[in-house]
């Protein structure tokens, strides 16, 4: 009884590997990366940290507004600073930090209108702002100068 066991044993070990063998060969895995790892070494260009300030009433705002920076090129958003929210008057008391190698002309949002402390709600789509820059490395958004895309719903 043990010995047919054994015989069973060894030759599912033995037999079993070449029976449920795949005929289709496998295919080598696509490694692609984003350029945004490390987008100093990619442009030969040094990262400088840019701080800008949010102003300005807008009825994009209405009874607040929640933002959430969409990194692009040149930039992308540093720690906490990503997220701010905007009273209906335009004021904030965030600042949002970026990581450049230049100082960008526009900039993109996530948003969604919402009141104080509604950051776990889910975005309504995109908000472009041209910004205001000194020459330095502050810079405004000013909602005067921010046009509202698409929805997600409609995003393509």
């Amino acid at each position: 009884m043990i010995n047919k066991i054994f015989a069973i044993l060894f030759g599912l070990f033995v037999y079993a590997p070449a029976y449920c063998a795949t005929e289709t060969p496998v295919q080598p895995r696509v490694s692609i990366f984003s350029t945004s790892t490390d987008w100093q070494a990619v442009t030969g260009r040094p990262l400088n940290e840019y701080r800008g300030e949010f102003k300005g009433r807008s009825s994009l705002i209405g009874r607040g507004l929640m933002l959430y920076y969409l990194d692009g090129f040149p930039c992308y958003g540093l720690g906490g600073s990503v997220q701010a929210w905007i009273d209906p008057n335009g004021n904030s008391s965030h600042h949002l930090r970026l990581a450049c190698v230049a100082m960008p002309k526009t900039i993109n949002f996530a948003w969604i209108h919402a009141s104080r402390d509604s950051d776990d709600e889910t975005t309504t789509g995109i908000l472009t702002c041209e910004i205001d820059g000194d020459g330095g490395r502050d810079f405004v958004v000013d909602f005067a100068k921010c046009t509202r895309g698409p929805d997600w719903d409609d995003y393509e």
